[in-house]
């Protein structure tokens, strides 16, 4: 039976498991109007775009269409730049397929403007690593950046 097909009898209401072969899950992820405004910048020009909130003073990073608090549109685009703080961080012991990383990478959450970005910390020591850590982007060159979140290497103490 498909998974579209409609069910006449209730004895034909069963367990239906294909496998994954069967069903192979493809999505497009969309970062909608705000999202690409942001990833483009960022390939384009090597810079961390944000919206301000002229009611509420405060500058999301990445960029929204609305504010989270007063649900103001936002229209002010602005250069947050690429400096930020330590605001939490983890070190990561394994790979997703559970093998063990020797050294544990660190993802940290980046404090920028007033928003956050969640990314790996590199050119540093695990025990230097501390809340308010001041940290910069490292970015790949203009030829390398596809639009992503990836186009940042990592942040790094400065």
């Amino acid at each position: 039976m498909a998974i579209l097909e409609r069910i006449t009898r209730n004895i034909d209401n069963r367990y239906w498991n294909p496998g994954p072969e069967y069903f192979p899950v493809r999505n497009k992820y969309t970062t909608g109007v705000a999202g690409q405004r942001f990833f483009e910048e960022l390939k384009e020009n090597g810079k961390l775009m944000g919206t301000t909130c002229s009611k509420c003073n405060i500058t999301f990073v990445p960029g929204r269409l609305y504010c989270e608090r007063c649900f103001a549109r936002l229209e002010e685009w602005t250069d947050a730049g690429t400096e930020g703080t330590v605001y939490s961080f983890t070190l990561v012991h394994k790979t997703k397929s559970g093998e063990i990383k020797d050294p544990p990478s660190v993802v940290a959450a980046i404090k920028i403007a007033d928003g956050l970005l969640f990314h790996h910390l590199g050119e540093c020591e695990v025990d230097q690593i501390y809340i308010g850590l001041p940290v910069k982007a490292v970015l790949k060159t203009k030829a390398e950046r596809k639009g992503g979140i990836e186009d940042i290497k990592y942040f790094m103490p400065f």
